[in-house]
């Protein structure tokens, strides 16, 4: 019995609790039981652990923020196809709420069109335009920010169920709230850059557009948020590679983390290639009409406005950009063969570098073929595809926090 005894208590210290002929204090269902010959039995059922619990609720965060970066993914990629279909000065005010519901009749189509005409757009590109080509390029533009307002939802309610419901660790919380904090500056921005394309210039007579450091500005942000949610949520939701650490595997960390800087860069860098319409110049590869560089690369003074402004720099730059981001993701993968990997991580280099290439071969046929709608919005789709599996692999080499 005395042995017995101590068995029971050896128990509850093991358990973490005061656990003395099943006293119990801890919150798992280990009751002691009297049999009639007077012994004490004890029975534990099985209840899941504060760390059993943390992984799963772990898990259901990681996937609520992947789908939430899946959905940014879609606003980016609905984003491009309307810039490409010249759809986004379509609608020429904003209101939260009341655009939710589009023209219905005839009567509201005609009062929503004759507001258009009052602006640049109509007046110098679209004079000709019929009410049933206005409605092409309003409901694109109503569609693109329908969905920024579902990507809104899908980061504020689940974040309010989440927080009552105590899912969020100390250091997660101000994350999240962040990341629903920049969801709101997003459709702010969107705003701002539609103003830019909807102002008078009088000093101009070329066609209207947004200003390209909005577009830029709005791209980027859209993309910081997409990379945040993703690298967020795979985080929680992939175990870490346990990669015993070494000098080889330390260099390929910082050479991935360089070369995702890049592969972001070269994707900003499109926002001024769309903005500026840089890809209807030169529409050859790889010589830029018969030169390697050509006459006009620096045509404007200041020369740093050119980087920004000439379409000639400004395609030229994102050649280059493109070229590099394709040589480090092939240095990276030739380095990674010299490093023991995880299965698991070589897959994910791997895709990497199947799709720089993928994205390299449709951009030169976007150019060659002077930028078709199809082609052009597949291209930028595959520069977010490209940081999705930049991310990934990211994500995947991340060092274990001990």
């Amino acid at each position: 019995m005395a042995v017995y005894q101590s068995w029971i208590n050896v128990t509850g210290v093991l358990l973490g609790d005061d656990c003395v002929q099943c006293k119990c204090s801890h919150r798992s269902s280990c009751r002691g039981q009297t049999t009639e010959g007077g012994h004490v039995s004890v029975r534990t059922a099985s209840m899941p652990s504060a760390a059993s619990d943390r992984v799963l609720s772990d898990r259901v965060l990681g996937r609520w923020l992947v789908g939430c970066s899946g959905l940014v993914l879609g606003a980016v990629v609905l984003g491009g196809v309307t810039r490409l279909t010249e759809s986004g000065l379509s609608m020429v005010d904003w209101h939260l709420v009341k655009e939710m519901k589009p023209p219905r009749t005839e009567a509201e189509w005609e009062d929503e069109f004759s507001k258009y005409k009052q602006f640049p757009e109509f007046k110098i590109l679209n004079h000709d335009m019929t009410l049933t080509e206005f409605k092409f390029i309003f409901y694109m533009e109503w569609g693109h920010r329908m969905w920024g307002r579902l990507v809104g939802l899908a980061y504020i309610l689940p974040t309010v169920y989440f927080m009552k419901r105590g899912y969020f660790s100390r250091s997660m919380k101000p994350r999240v709230l962040g990341l629903c904090g920049f969801v709101f500056f997003q459709g702010l921005l969107g705003w701002y850059m539609v103003k830019s394309g909807l102002e008078e210039k009088t000093e101009s007579y070329d066609i209207p557009r947004v200003s390209q450091y909005r577009l830029a500005a709005h791209l980027g942000s859209a993309l910081l948020l997409y990379c945040s949610s993703l690298w967020m949520g795979l985080t929680l939701m992939l175990p870490a590679s346990k990669i015993p650490d070494s000098r080889n595997l330390l260099q390929l960390r910082r050479f991935a983390k360089a070369t995702g800087g890049l592969v972001f860069l070269t994707a900003l860098s499109g926002a001024f290639v769309a903005g500026l319409d840089a890809g209807l110049v030169y529409n050859s590869f790889p010589k830029m009409g018969e030169c390697w560089i050509p006459d006009d690369l620096l045509a404007f003074s200041p020369t740093i406005k050119n980087v920004f402004e000439n379409p000639t720099t400004v395609q030229f730059d994102h050649r280059i950009l493109g070229i590099a981001s394709l040589s480090a993701i092939t240095g990276l993968y030739l380095f990674s063969r010299r490093v023991h990997l995880p299965r698991r991580v070589k897959i994910a280099i791997g895709c990497l570098t199947a799709m720089a290439y993928t994205q390299v071969a449709l951009g030169i046929s976007t150019l060659l073929l002077y930028v078709p709608t199809p082609l052009a919005a597949t291209h930028q789709s595959g520069s977010v595809a490209l940081l999705t599996f930049a991310i990934w692999v990211l994500a995947e080499l991340r060092k274990v926090v001990k």
